[in-house]
């Protein structure tokens, strides 16, 4: 019988990722103030993000052989008790140099909760919970991005953009400590020597999995980080309602998340087609978003383009366990995360340009769109649709896993 325990596994993976995120999403309404505090000018703000999403791509790798090799629960708590202490640290700098490295020390600790969570899922929940899970999981990006822009605008207008730092970097210290204190290591995340990560090169699927996903977060990072940015200066939206319409879009995924990961769970048809058709929404409706001039109209799209934004990443997340097995659980959503990962590295300071060179609104959203629209074509290559059930159990009685 599936233990109790697995949902106070699943809070603690959860509030932690909730809280990576928040701290993540803080840049996006920030950024405006950062610009005039620091004197940085409007087309070098992606850089602050990109180089947040460097280290968030070198832990990511990292960070799931560790959970593999280590287990989870030192890898989480002690990531996230670093990553609290450099919000704090980023909320006090006044240097830009230093800026760029706290933000890439930020991203390299905070990089592993992804793998790491998903790790300890695997570990506690039986395959066909796996779907549930990893969409409650999940919900943690979208969140995130919720309490930020609901947050964040209103404590840099009253209180100045250094206070969102001070006090989302604190909350975090608190989650690392407690993920120490209460976190066990499921049976799959046991200690077993280093593992072996060369069969997942050789995983076709897996790989096309990476550029779907990549795809993805290059549009849902891209409108992330710059929507509130190109709300503003592109259509003259007060801050405080961009911040509105993010928190729409991001509070629609919230409930769509968990939502489509029980729902596939239960139909049992594979997680391909869906995610397909999840990504071609995403591109579509960013290219309407583009196209808006009025704060009504983006309040119209918003939740739409939310469930696009983000209904694929529980499905994503799902499958890698069923392609690669519990073993390797770890180190492949690493792996994988990072090369997703890669959209959101590349897109801010790609964004930023093309929005300065055409001073164009749709211009920069067109930019934005054409990631999930390549993504969902490089899955119409992937091979492997079968029932989820049967995929799962096939790869967990594989040889090394």
């Amino acid at each position: 019988m599936p233990s109790r325990y697995r949902w106070v596994v699943l809070l603690l993976c959860w509030a932690v990722f909730t809280m990576t995120s928040v701290d993540r999403s803080t840049w996006g309404p920030a950024s405006s103030a950062v610009s005039d505090s620091l004197g940085v000018p409007l087309a070098a703000l992606g850089i602050f993000a990109t180089c947040y999403y460097i280290g968030y791509v070198i832990s990511n790798t990292a960070g799931g052989f560790l959970s593999d090799w280590l287990g989870s629960r030192s890898v989480l708590g002690i990531s996230s008790l670093v990553a609290g202490v450099l919000m704090v640290l980023f909320g006090s700098t006044t240097s830009i140099a230093w800026g760029l490295v706290l933000q890439g020390l930020l991203g390299l600790f905070a990089g592993v909760d992804f793998s790491a969570g998903l790790k300890l899922i695997t570990s506690w929940f039986r395959p066909e919970e796996h779907g549930l899970a990893s969409g409650i999981f999940m919900t943690a990006t979208s969140l995130g991005t919720v309490v930020a822009n609901a947050v964040v605008p209103t404590l840099v207008k009253n209180s100045g953009w250094p206070v969102s730092y001070h006090l989302f970097g604190g909350v975090t210290v608190v989650l690392g400590l407690l993920c120490l204190a209460f976190l066990r290591n499921g049976t799959a995340s046991a200690r077993s020597g280093l593992p072996d990560p060369r069969p997942l090169f050789r995983n076709r699927d897996l790989l096309l999995l990476g550029l779907a996903g990549f795809g993805g977060l290059w549009g849902t990072y891209g409108f992330v980080t710059w929507s509130n940015t190109l709300m503003i200066r592109g259509e003259h939206i007060d801050p405080v309602r961009a911040g509105v319409v993010v928190v729409i879009f991001s509070g629609t995924a919230v409930v769509i998340k968990p939502l489509i990961g029980w729902l596939t769970d239960k139909i049992g048809l594979g997680r391909r087609i869906p995610i397909i058709a999840v990504l071609i929404l995403f591109g579509a409706a960013l290219l309407v978003f583009g196209s808006l001039s009025s704060y009504a109209a983006f309040l119209v799209v918003a939740p739409i383009l939310g469930i696009g934004a983000y209904a694929y990443s529980p499905l994503t997340a799902a499958m890698i366990p069923a392609l690669t097995g519990a073993r390797l659980a770890g180190s492949a959503a690493g792996a994988v995360n990072a090369f997703w990962q890669l959209g959101s590295v590349i897109v801010p300071a790609v964004v930023g340009p093309v929005f300065h060179a055409t001073g164009s609104f749709y211009a920069a959203f067109l930019t934005l769109a054409a990631g999930p629209l390549v993504g969902a074509l490089v899955l119409l290559f992937m091979r492997d649709d079968r029932p989820v059930r049967k995929s799962v159990s096939a790869q967990a009685a594989a040889p090394g896993d």
